[in-house]
């Protein structure tokens, strides 16, 4: 009897969890199901800015897949000038780099309609609160823009979402962004206008593989603005057996200290530009050589290329001995000043940076870009919602490493290098033009290492001229400063207005 008791209680408690499993699991399905899909956010604004009246639309846009499920939900801010003709007008599509930066600093410092105000006119930030001011230098008066935050930077999501690492790679992260740029130029109907790309530092990487992406689209561009280019990483990676880096950092160094007042009183008597060219000829001649010859070098030879590195870098003979002829960034930034117990920025090396000792090899930090980033972070948050409305309690990521590790898949065991597929792009539509933008004092992607990536494309000489650069007395962001955002603007307008057909 006891066993029948047994038995029956077993079957009813089995029923009764059966039941209630099954009831959760339609309860999970209804609620997937009636659960509404990620719709787009945008926002509209308007504004003047010299004289321009324009409609800002800020917000998020989803991409999707072919089948409609979503993938991605994408920052962007669009503003284009009112009255306007849109078959005419040229747009720009604009990114920063990082990998995992958003768009805020060409978006707040360089071409948008407000930028950040800086405390003095080399861009040292001023005391908080901080504050925005109109954007003289805006690229407005020739192009409408849009600015666009890569998946997991600004307010961009990846949908769910934990797939996020799926956009952090360098081919899934231009067929992203390229997927976006597509989306935006149907729905806003500017596949007539002239388009245009604008991206700095690892942008510049992006943007020269998106004008193959593109290209294979059907999207044709008129032009590419690269604003500190890095195309080929082989330059800028000091790792063992890569000597290039050594090669192309020394003109930055030198101009570097010049600036600091580091060199000898010839040297300190020539314009910067000079001082560079000296030092560039210098670099690709004779120290290139010596780095080719490695131990074979004699000690005769060895001695004159110690005296002209020390002559052209500011640091002392016995030091460059010590490191081998070689010095790395980190080396420099620590070395070059420390005698007065001082440091120099890696983005723009005319900043002083104060660590806790002066022994070492490397800076604790980079105060460039301390002397921006809560300055930028401060003041677009408050833009975002004061004035083009737009809402969100998720943090706007401005430079985050929660994109790392950044999968370069089909570049293991080489660097990465995208001038091949500029030149490629620049080759199959001849209208394609491109401009450079390169600070003196930026350290993270020197002027000469960009020199000798686009001397070594092998671009056809037909094509060549399609190739303008443009060069300023700043760093990485040179539109800090204010006679060189000025002069970017109107390079860049230049730019844009001779590469848009009559």
């Amino acid at each position: 009897m006891a066993k029948d008791w047994t038995k029956r209680l077993f079957c009813l408690l089995l029923f009764v969890f059966a039941t209630a499993a099954f009831g959760q699991e339609k309860s999970e399905k209804k609620s997937d199901k009636d659960k509404e899909p990620p719709k787009d956010q945008i926002v509209t604004s308007t504004g003047t800015v010299r004289g321009i009246n324009y409609t800002a639309r800020a917000g998020t846009i989803v991409l999707k897949t072919d089948d409609g499920d979503p993938r991605a939900s994408f920052f962007f801010v669009y503003y284009s000038k009112d009255g306007a003709d849109p078959a005419k007008r040229p747009i720009t599509f604009t990114f920063n780099g990082g990998p995992g930066s958003s768009s805020v600093w060409l978006h707040m410092g360089a071409f948008g309609p407000k930028r950040v105000a800086y405390a003095d006119d080399e861009g040292h930030a001023a005391a908080p609160p901080y504050k925005l001011v109109d954007n003289e230098a805006t690229l407005l008066d020739v192009s409408d823009l849009v600015f666009i935050d890569p998946v997991t930077t600004g307010f961009s999501r990846a949908i769910p979402f934990n797939d996020a690492k799926k956009f952090h790679g360098f081919e899934a992260d231009i067929e992203s962004v390229g997927s976006v740029i597509r989306l935006i130029t149907t729905r806003y109907a500017r596949w007539s206008s002239p388009k245009f790309l604008a991206g700095e530092s690892y942008g510049t990487t992006r943007a020269a593989g998106l004008s193959g992406w593109l290209h294979d689209q059907g999207f044709y561009l008129n032009g590419i603005v690269l604003i500190s280019s890095i195309l080929n990483f082989g330059t800028a990676r000091f790792d063992t057996g890569n000597d290039l880096p050594y090669i192309v950092f020394l003109p930055t160094y030198s101009a570097t200290a010049w600036y600091h007042k580091r060199l000898s009183a010839d040297l300190q008597a020539l314009p910067v530009s000079e001082v560079a060219a000296q030092a560039e000829q210098f670099a690709l001649g004779e120290y290139t050589a010596a780095l080719m010859k490695g131990d074979n070098l004699t000690d005769a030879e060895k001695q004159s290329v110690i005296a002209k590195l020390a002559r052209f870098s500011g640091l002392a003979p016995k030091y460059l001995e010590q490191t081998n002829l070689r010095i790395d960034i980190d080396r420099f930034d620590k070395e070059l000043m420390r005698d007065q117990r001082r440091t120099v920025g890696r983005l723009d090396a005319r900043f002083i940076g104060v660590n806790r000792d002066a022994a070492g090899e490397e800076p604790d930090f980079d105060p460039s870009y301390a002397a921006i980033f809560g300055e930028y972070t401060a003041t677009f948050n408050d833009y975002a919602r004061r004035v083009l409305k737009f809402e969100s309690d998720l943090p706007y990521e401005i430079l985050t490493d929660k994109v790392r590790p950044w999968s370069f898949d089909r570049q293991q065991n080489r660097y990465l290098d995208v001038a091949e597929t500029l030149r490629d792009a620049m080759t199959q539509n001849q209208y394609l033009r491109v401009f450079v933008a390169n600070g003196y004092y930026d350290l993270a992607t020197p002027f000469a290492a960009t020199r000798y990536t686009f001397s070594r494309m092998q671009l056809d000489p037909s094509l060549r001229g399609h190739v303008t650069m443009g060069f300023y007395p700043a760093g990485h962001m040179m539109y800090i400063e204010k006679s060189s955002r000025e002069k970017l603007h109107d390079d860049v307008s230049a730019f844009i207005k001779a590469a848009v057909p009559d």
